[in-house]
């Protein structure tokens, strides 16, 4: 029965379409489409029916809203839905093989400023040089249809939507197979622990939400709601089967907030590689919290440790989070993987999170960004780069958003100045407003030739044994890692890095 239950609206191929809705709070629904008006049938928490056009929206509560699990939203998160067909997708990736953790080596981009475009399209010409550079999969930061033109993708209204700005849904299926051409995997940073500001077209049709827990962001997603489960495992499936997206990225998932068994997060996994077993499943997690890998059967986890005790050896700042890291012993271990098959393990110099959260998102200068990446690469954990570290690039990449309801902007505004005022490393200094289009631009890169330390480092990562030799003299503040014959020292008073063969 619930694998019947395909939400949205889906084409039959004759001019009409399949719509299904998980509405169990709605008296009644109705589509619209064009001139006509057809009332759904109730079957259990779901109404069904079909229409003819492409361009629609759902009528409840005596308002048009948007579909939950749309697939276009052209004119944006307030405009109509539009029918997708994805057969229409022209493949050539029949010979791609897929992704592997023991080749892995990602590249995490946001789509609007990593080209002057800021499009799927503007991505295209780079992914040769990427591959060249050694790297095997793009991670590409959320984009689902967010409020506005431009932000981080964090605040997603409709998850299955690809974002018209960035190009929308075709282009971005023309960008994974001109990644499979490439040699490149794509993996899909999902947020399934919030939604955006907004939501108001959800929550006209159902609980989609619960107060029995909290989140950093607001409401706590409900997954003890079966068609909330659906909501978000079909919208994964989606990625896989009509995108053939290889893998991805589950945002916070400690704020993922789930009593059942199994875990919305363990189902998750299970599903997406019932579509394709090859999928890779990564998960950000908390600090301490192993149960993606140990129990929900994920194929990595984000590993911040190791990054926050580099951050702290190289820049000596302690505020927020930083605070009780630096320890050189402390990195040793995490470099080992802390008890863990350490390809399980996705470590950084820096993410968007590092960089982008910064009041300034100021990057690591060049010395110390060559120390941490050097680190970073050598180890046999699973190394992420982020976009433009690999020629030290110098813009920021800024926290931006183009909220559409003005009091939400606003709070944005006052929230990101708040934010940052008990940070002694950026007193006296303004906060960028989130919401100015210069914010943005600033964020954009300036590509050019990538350092030859990078190609070097993951070209040596894929001849050298995994395992790891890693000593640590702490009076000195030097880390010492030894992989077969190869020796890296790192001094991090000094800012030098060191490879000895």
């Amino acid at each position: 029965m619930l694998r019947k239950v395909k939400l949205g609206a889906l084409p039959r191929g004759d001019g009409t379409n399949d719509v299904c809705v998980w509405g169990p709070s709605a008296g009644s629904v109705a589509v619209r489409a064009g001139d006509e008006t057809t009332a759904l049938e109730r079957d259990g928490d779901y109404w069904r029916g079909s229409f003819s056009g492409e361009e629609y929206v759902l009528v409840a509560a005596d308002r048009e809203w948007p579909d939950p699990c749309s697939r276009r939203q052209p004119e944006g998160v307030r405009g109509s839905s539009r029918v997708l067909d994805t057969s229409a997708f022209e493949w050539t990736d029949d010979d791609w093989a897929g992704l592997t953790l023991d080749e892995l080596v990602i590249y995490e981009l946001h789509v609007g400023t990593f080209s002057e475009a800021g499009t799927f399209a503007g991505i295209e010409p780079r992914l040769a040089g990427l591959r060249e550079l050694g790297v095997t999969a793009v991670e590409l930061m959320p984009v689902a249809t967010f409020p506005g033109e431009r932000g981080w993708g964090y605040d997603g209204l409709y998850t299955y939507a690809a974002h018209e700005a960035y190009g929308g849904p075709a282009q971005l299926a023309r960008l994974v197979d001109a990644a499979h051409a490439a040699g490149l995997g794509v993996i899909l940073d999902v947020v399934y622990n919030h939604v955006g500001p907004g939501n108001e077209a959800l929550r006209a049709f159902g609980p989609y939400f619960t107060d029995r827990h909290e989140t950093f962001w607001g409401d706590a997603i409900d997954y003890a709601q079966r068609g909330v489960r659906e909501w978000a495992i079909q919208n994964a499936e989606q990625w896989m089967r009509d995108f053939h997206v290889d893998g991805l990225r589950l945002d916070a998932v400690h704020a993922i907030l789930d009593d059942s068994e199994p875990h919305i997060c363990a189902e998750l996994a299970a599903r997406v590689r019932g579509v394709d077993p090859r999928t890779l499943v990564i998960s950000e997690m908390e600090l301490g919290d192993w149960r993606p890998i140990e129990e929900w059967g994920h194929d990595a986890q984000w590993f911040d440790a190791s990054h926050h005790e580099l951050h702290v050896l190289l820049t000596g700042e302690q505020d927020g989070y930083y605070a009780g890291f630096g320890s050189v012993a402390g990195l040793a271990d995490d470099l080992r993987g802390a008890g863990h098959d350490p390809r399980r393990l996705v470590v950084c110099a820096q993410n968007h999170d590092q960089v982008g959260n910064r009041a300034l998102g100021d990057r690591l200068p060049e010395d110390a960004l060559r120390v941490a990446a050097a680190v970073t690469l050598f180890s046999p954990c699973t190394p992420l780069l982020f976009m433009g570290e690999e020629y030290f690039e110098t813009a920021p990449f800024q926290f931006f958003t183009d909220h559409i309801d003005p009091a939400i902007a606003e709070a944005t505004r006052e929230g990101r100045k708040k934010e940052f005022e008990t940070f002694a490393s950026f007193s006296g200094q303004d906060v960028p407003d989130p919401q100015a289009v210069e914010t943005f631009i600033r964020s954009k890169l300036h590509p050019r030739e990538p350092d030859p330390l990078y190609r070097e480092l993951i070209a040596l990562r894929r001849e050298l044994p995994r395992e790891l030799v890693a000593e640590a003299d702490e009076s000195k503040r030097v880390l010492s890692l030894r992989r077969g014959s190869v020796k890296l020292v790192a001094d991090f008073d000094n800012k030098t890095v060191e490879l000895r063969r």
